[in-house]
């Protein structure tokens, strides 16, 4: 997905989710990566290693994550745009 704009992104301090929309022919599907920003010297870098104290904020951010594709999706279905009508859970 290098040239693919993201459909959302949550961010809390350090630790990002990026949510990414895939067009179907059954609706919208949605992948998820998630990262922690740090800063070396003056540069920003992003790393998929999460240490002890980053997995409560990590685990908040899957959460708003999760909360919004489910929210997506509820749309997509209510507008007729999504044959899959299985619950969102």
């Amino acid at each position: 997905m290098p040239n693919e704009k993201p459909a959302h992104e949550v961010r809390l301090g350090a630790i990002k989710g990026t949510i990414w929309k895939n067009d179907t022919g059954n609706g919208a599907r949605y992948n998820t990566t998630f990262a922690r920003l740090y800063r070396d010297e003056s540069e920003w870098k992003s790393t998929g290693s999460f240490g002890r104290d980053d997995l409560l904020v990590l685990g908040k951010v899957a959460d708003l994550v999760h909360s919004w594709i489910c929210e997506q999706h509820q749309e997509e279905v209510a507008d007729g745009k999504n044959a899959d009508v299985r619950p969102a859970r």
